[in-house]
């Protein structure tokens, strides 16, 4: 009977083992699709960071050339 009950408890902690095995693949697999998005709007976020640096960059000589076109006005 003692046999018995080794066995039924191994088994229900095998059970236990593979069904958090299971558990932890499928959370896996879910923090690495997460990954992914959020490395692709890393890299969109980045992408247009650069665009709004270009972006500010030609307002910034604008702006000098509008203050450089006032001086030789005055």
């Amino acid at each position: 009977m003692e046999e018995t009950s080794a066995i039924a408890r191994l088994s229900e902690k095998v059970t236990q083992i593979v069904q958090d095995l299971h558990a932890l693949k499928e959370e896996n697999e879910h923090l690495r699709n997460e990954v992914v998005t959020l490395r692709a709007q890393n890299e969109a976020k980045d992408l247009e960071i650069g665009r709004l640096g270009d972006e500010n960059t030609l307002k910034d000589i604008e702006i000098e050339e509008i203050v450089n076109k006032i001086e030789s006005i005055l």
